[in-house]
C-alpha cells in the first residue's frame, strides 16, 4: 500500500519562488499593447517587484492601497511611456493577471 501525498500547500515562499521565476527584463517596445489598454503598472525602486506581485496575486488590497496612495506603485503616465518608448528601455517585468508590474531597475552591468 503506498501513501497519499497531500496536495501541495502554496506557502508565501512557493509564491514567492514562483513570481521570482516568471520575471524578467523585456524592452518597453514589448509591452505598448498592454499600456494601450491600462494594464501596466510601474512599481517603485524602494519596493521588492517580488513583494508588491506577491500582494497583488494575494489580493492584500490595504497594502496595495498604501502604495497607491504613496505613488510607490502605479499605473505608468503617458510621460514616462514615451521616455522609455524613445530610449528603448529595458524593464524588469511580471504578470499578475491583469496587470503588468514593472519596475526600472537597472543591472548590475548597468551600475558599472
Amino acid at each position: 500500500m503506498t501513501a497519499i501525498t497531500p496536495p501541495e500547500v502554496e506557502t508565501p515562499e512557493l509564491i514567492k519562488a514562483k513570481i521570482t521565476s516568471e520575471t524578467a527584463r523585456i524592452n518597453w517596445l514589448e509591452l505598448q499593447k498592454f499600456y494601450a489598454a491600462g494594464s501596466v503598472v510601474a512599481v517603485d525602486l524602494s519596493l521588492d517587484l517580488v513583494d508588491v506581485a506577491y500582494a497583488f496575486s494575494q489580493d492584500h488590497s490595504q497594502q496595495v492601497q498604501s502604495w497607491l496612495t504613496q505613488g510607490q506603485v502605479k499605473r505608468v503616465e503617458e510621460a514616462q511611456a514615451k521616455q522609455w518608448f524613445d530610449a528603448e528601455q529595458e524593464l524588469w517585468a511580471v504578470v499578475i493577471a491583469p496587470w503588468v508590474l514593472v519596475q526600472d531597475k537597472p543591472t548590475a552591468s548597468q551600475l558599472n
